[in-house]
């Protein structure tokens, strides 16, 4: 991979785009920029959006199918790992501003090839997780219309085509859009939990642990969907006014909101969708209190949340496939028309493999379950080696929450159970894959080519026009 510095939005969080950088290039979130003005309400309010997503329209159902009642015992994990993470993540970003994410700290602590991994893992959630959140626009589809899993598949395909579609033609949703429709279902959830808590709080909590206490992790490992976000503390270290200050407590506030949100949305899932196999939580829950008539504006809620966010989420994607086959992460052919807005080629791999999930849905192949337990092991993965690193690069006593966080980070990832061999395998293409295009870099005959070290002590060969944008601070792909 090349010392250039290469950038891409990618969601991460399923809410909002945030930056996976393969390289240490800076990027600045949507809606912020370099005049360094985030005060601790509006970095707070970044961070809740960037958590609070319409993985929240299924994930919540899914969790309490997996462990009963018990499945509150694994939000109360999860909430207690994100505080370390949170603190690991907002220290990085004051102690330490490296520009470009997650994969720059990676790089920093482990070297390319773990960024290379990390960069492969994230592209990797990308392809699982969008036919995921189109499914789940599929699901309250079919509800509203009384249908079943075939036209929820059907809808998610419909959904998806249509994305890719406005895509190839470079129409975007923009981050203002966005961060409505997100908060739009923050409004709608606090309505929800407030018709919802009073009456059914109490409901379904016997027998507590029907499946026996290892479907507590089980459960765990399908919620970590909704909690992938806190390493946006790191990103956005540099656009607070006073980051020393106000950057901790943007996350705390953060955090007590997350916290508040996800334990009444965790209560009442128990106490209204529980044993009912139900696929639209939310519409249950605005049921309570709405009936049908607030269960129908939820459906077309949850249909433009999923479009909008996959709207982002591809074009990211795409962008990010480009970034990495530019970094030589990728094969060049991804890279072909880097140039566009959203680059086609990385976009029509998207297609095709989206469209394979779920096609393999409507024959009875695979699960929405399965594709968010296979997303959620990709991530935890990236939390491992990004947690792995900040214990290297981190002095004192964030130090020991960094260890901490990479100490329950292994715990949960043994709950993935072989969902693991999901990373495993990207992790092995991703190795395979870079030492053969470092291999095939090597053209001694050609004379625009010279010999120099590499970004891990090994002498590549590197286009005179890559070396002298590394030299003066910018980045190949960018000057093309």
């Amino acid at each position: 991979m090349s010392c250039a510095a290469v950038k891409v939005p990618l969601v991460l969080s399923l809410s909002r785009p945030v930056a996976l950088a393969v390289g240490p290039a800076a990027w600045h979130p949507a809606g912020v920029n370099e005049t360094h003005g985030l005060g601790v309400l509006r970095g707070s309010a970044l961070y809740v959006g960037a958590l609070i997503g319409p993985g929240l329209l299924l994930v919540p159902a899914l969790a309490a199918e997996a462990a009963g009642a018990a499945s509150i015992l694994a939000w109360a994990a999860l909430l207690l790992l994100s505080a370390p993470l949170a603190i690991t993540f907002a220290a990085l970003g004051v102690r330490h501003p490296v520009a470009g994410g997650v994969s720059a700290y990676v790089r920093a602590g482990l070297g390319d090839t773990a960024a290379s991994i990390t960069g492969v893992w994230f592209l990797t959630a990308v392809l699982l997780g969008g036919p995921a959140v189109s499914l789940i626009g599929g699901y309250y589809v079919a509800d509203l219309t009384g249908s079943g899993m075939t036209v929820a598949v059907l809808t998610g395909l419909a959904m998806f085509g249509t994305v890719l579609t406005t895509n190839a033609f470079g129409l975007r949703v923009s981050s203002g859009f966005q961060l409505a429709l997100s908060t739009v279902l923050i409004v709608v959830l606090a309505v929800a939990l407030t018709v919802a808590l009073p009456d059914r709080a109490g409901d379904n909590w016997s027998p507590f642990a029907p499946h026996g206490w290892w479907a507590v992790g089980t459960a765990a490992s399908i919620l970590v969907w909704l909690f992938v976000g806190w390493e946006g503390a790191a990103q956005l270290a540099g656009d607070f006014r006073r980051p020393e200050r106000d950057l901790p407590r943007a996350v705390a506030v953060a955090f007590g909101v997350v916290t508040l949100v996800y334990v009444g949305l965790a209560v009442a899932t128990i106490g209204v969708t529980l044993g009912t196999d139900s696929r639209v939580p939310l519409a249950d829950l605005i049921a309570v209190g709405f009936g049908e008539l607030g269960r129908d504006a939820t459906a077309v809620l949850a249909v433009a949340l999923t479009m909008g966010t996959m709207n982002v989420y591809l074009a990211g994607a795409a962008k990010l496939a480009a970034a990495l086959a530019e970094a030589r992460a990728l094969p060049a052919w991804f890279a072909g028309d880097a140039h566009r807005s959203v680059p086609r080629r990385p976009l029509a791999v998207i297609a095709a493999v989206g469209i394979t999930l779920l096609a393999g849905l409507v024959v009875g192949l695979g699960s929405a379950e399965g594709l968010i337990r296979a997303t959620s092991a990709l991530f935890v993965a990236v939390y491992v080696l990004a947690l792995l690193s900040a214990v290297r690069i981190l002095e004192g006593r964030v130090r020991l929450a960094a260890l901490a966080a990479f100490g329950c980070s292994l715990a949960l990832a043994a709950f993935s159970a072989a969902f693991l061999l999901v990373p495993a395998a990207a992790a092995v293409v991703a190795v395979v894959m870079r030492r053969r295009l470092a291999r095939s870099e090597v053209r001694p005959d050609d004379p625009r080519e010279r010999t120099r070290g590499g970004c891990d002590g090994r002498l590549v060969q590197a286009p005179v026009a890559d070396h002298e944008a590394a030299v003066a601070g910018g980045s190949y792909a960018e000057r093309r």
